[in-house]
């Protein structure tokens, strides 16, 4: 007679009950609003994004996805609130490069530690810079502007909205790749930058592509190149840094979703399932092309992974620029 072991039903039980509570909890999820902190003020590229994915899932999960805009500390605030907030799914964040790949090495002290409170979920969005200069300046091409800074010994600047910013780093990034030297001129936002970059007090900006097409297409900025591995839809025509002599060079203001340490794995699944359903909608897209941006999901895995990557490559640029936020 075949005996009837106790321990392996136990067992078959214990997967097949953990199976019917993650499958009728990822069925409930979610049964009231969602909030998705936004670290940085309204109208800003993440909180364009913010909204846009708010108005695409909140019909989808039938409950309102209520965008709340923490800004403060580089994005410091609003990360540490979702940080430790309860991990139930209904407090999550739309982060850039800078709460958890950058600020961990600006910063001399951090409210929150990145790579443990914080959970990828999905990469969002993903948008180039654009380096600009003065229509009136003899740099054409990045071959120019290596003579330029030849020519000038040095004797250049370049502007960013803010120190330790994507918009620094791409700076120190081709500081680094060339083997040449420029000052960086930090100011307080991208319009001040660009107002002095159309006035001649600087040299040349990795700009936001929105802010500065106006001034491209008007004639009064020149775009030199693209600092992500591919072109711009809203700039085809401008080579990217990588194809221009620098293989490699990538620099990308990105958004991702990120969700408290503890959260449960069928939440984290059911969040990045649905941005990826929403990635080939028509208005969605457009929505993001108009900010220069490219919906780029990329799931939970893939996209701890790549913020690992992101966090190793600022850490040494800063680390290189001696940039400090305190």
């Amino acid at each position: 007679m075949r005996r009837f072991n106790l321990g392996h039903l136990h067992i078959g039980l214990l997967g097949l009950l953990t199976s019917f509570t993650l499958t009728v909890f990822a069925q409930s999820y979610p049964d009231k609003p969602v909030r998705l902190i936004v670290p940085f003020p309204p109208g800003g590229a993440t909180d364009v994004v913010a909204r846009a994915l708010s108005a695409k899932l909140s019909p989808i999960w039938k409950q309102q996805l209520i965008v709340e805009n923490k800004p403060g500390a580089g994005g410091n605030i609003g990360a540490d609130l979702v940080a430790k907030s309860s991990p139930d799914g209904y407090t999550i964040l739309l982060s850039s490069p800078a709460e958890v790949a950058i600020n961990p090495s600006l910063y001399s002290k951090m409210p929150y530690d990145a790579s443990k409170d914080l959970i990828p979920v999905s990469k969002v969005a993903s948008a180039p810079l654009v380096l600009v200069v003065n229509s009136s300046s003899p740099i054409k091409n990045m071959n120019d502007l290596l003579q330029f800074i030849k020519n000038k010994k040095g004797a250049i600047n370049f502007a960013s909205s803010g120190t330790g910013g994507p918009q620094h780093l791409a700076g120190e990034l081709f500081k680094s790749m060339a083997n040449v030297s420029m000052t960086h001129i930090p100011y307080k936002g991208g319009a001040p930058a660009i107002t002095d970059l159309l006035g001649g007090q600087v040299d040349l900006f990795f700009a936001g592509i929105p802010p500065a097409l106006p001034h491209i297409n008007s004639g009064r900025l020149r775009a030199i190149a693209i600092t992500t591995l591919n072109r711009s839809p809203l700039l085809p025509n401008i080579p990217t840094i990588s194809e221009s002599g620098f293989p490699g060079f990538n620099i990308e203001n990105w958004q991702g979703i990120f969700v408290p340490a503890g959260t449960s794995n069928s939440v984290i699944q059911f969040v990045a399932t649905s941005i990826n359903s929403i990635s080939n909608d028509k208005s969605y897209y457009e929505t993001l092309s108009a900010q220069g941006a490219v919906p780029s999901p990329l799931p939970p895995k893939e996209f701890a992974i790549f913020v690992q990557q992101e966090t190793q490559k600022y850490s040494k640029l800063v680390k290189e620029s001696g940039a400090k936020a305190d």
